[in-house]
């Protein structure tokens, strides 16, 4: 079996070795190299051709964001891990890696009380990525083959959606911010229909990820609060640790908020998301999968499907991880397999201009107040 080849960059002699204990524990994953320095970083790579970088957000001289641009002009397809603080401006740091070309993030153990604490932490969210983001890299793997003995796994896309949407739920992970900022990027600021969208993500990278979306200038974003109401041309992306529903209540359509258990690992979860928007809007709403590693969503998508909702997912090409999108299109619950740049203009055409839920659940135009 071929081990996914990895290159820890970390200027801390304990953070190197605490990464190459948590990797080389597995059997599928070898640590090739590490360095401590932009320089021994950039000759590393040239050496030992690595699957997965794992990048610190802060390192000393030439910074994180300055060696990921450096490493991104001569291998531009290496996945990259960038390795952050649980903090405001490592936040900030590590969401504009991502909009500078980093694949992904694992945030540092935060409130462990011992080594094995922190290196579980570390493993439980680095491990998986270093395997999907190792594979995922196209360039050095063999292009699949069908043979009529064992087919390719095939998805069966639908244009059904018989209702104009009247909401929109959007979910996402691995890829997630760069791919949300496309879409919003081309959706217009006069939406007729409110918006919820759970990204994977830590509490302060998901108030930071809404005010990035927000300063696209068109659709007002920003994170949600408990007992916020539905408005069009809003989005409310939830909170880092709470799972976010919407609800009725009195006849308005409001987020209510709550720190249950993780659902699919996760915690906001997708399929929460999804399965109360169902409840809420039945036939008029449209939810869109795009990329992330696992299956949150899928079981949304199923709730979505059997009240008359819309599905539409971003497809393989285009993800940095066909996971949650790809296991919705292959059960055959997407109404339309759409690459990233496609995905706004699908939303257009299957939300509705003029609401006809206003009066029943309340709700108000962003820019009307």
């Amino acid at each position: 079996m071929k081990r996914i080849s990895v290159l820890i960059v970390d200027d801390s002699v304990v953070v190197r070795r605490l990464l190459t204990t948590i990797l080389d524990a597995e059997a599928d994953i070898e640590v090739v190299g590490t360095a401590s320095s932009a320089a021994v970083a950039l000759t590393k790579i040239e050496q030992t051709k690595p699957a997965v970088i794992t990048l610190d957000v802060e390192m000393p001289g030439v910074s994180g964001l300055e060696l990921l641009e450096d490493i991104r002009r001569s291998h531009p397809r290496v996945p990259i891990i960038m390795f952050s603080s649980l903090t405001q401006h490592a936040g900030a740091t590590t969401l504009e890696a991502l909009a500078r070309g980093a694949t992904d993030y694992v945030t540092k153990p935060s409130g462990a009380r011992s080594r094995a604490e922190a290196e579980e932490q570390v493993r439980r969210e680095l491990v998986p990525k270093v395997r999907a983001l190792g594979a995922r890299d196209a360039s050095r793997l063999p292009a699949p083959v069908a043979t009529p003995s064992r087919p390719l796994p095939a998805y069966r896309a639908t244009e059904g959606g018989a209702r104009p949407a009247e909401i929109l739920a959007i979910g996402c992970s691995t890829g997630g911010p760069n791919a949300l900022g496309e879409v919003f990027g081309g959706l217009p600021p006069s939406l007729g229909v409110p918006v919820v969208v759970v990204q994977h993500m830590p509490p302060i990278f998901t108030k930071l990820l809404a005010e990035r979306l927000n300063a696209l200038g068109r659709l007002r974003v920003r994170e949600a609060q408990e007992g916020d109401a539905l408005e069009r041309g809003l989005a409310l992306v939830a909170p880092g640790g709470s799972h976010l529903r919407v609800v009725r209540r009195g006849g308005r359509a409001f987020v209510a908020l709550d720190q249950g258990p993780p659902v699919n690992s996760c915690r906001p979860a997708v399929d929460n998301l999804f399965d109360s928007v169902a409840s809420v809007f039945e036939n008029r709403a449209l939810a869109v999968v795009m990329t992330g590693m696992g299956q949150d969503g899928l079981r949304g998508c199923e709730r979505i499907r059997a009240n008359g909702g819309q599905v539409v997912v971003q497809d393989e090409a285009s993800s940095v991880v066909w996971g949650m999108p790809g296991f919705v299109a292959k059960a055959g619950l997407a109404h339309a397999v759409l690459p990233l740049r496609s995905i706004a203009g699908e939303i257009l055409t299957r939300v509705s201009r003029r609401t006809h839920l206003e009066e029943s659940l309340g709700m108000e135009h962003a820019h009307d107040r």
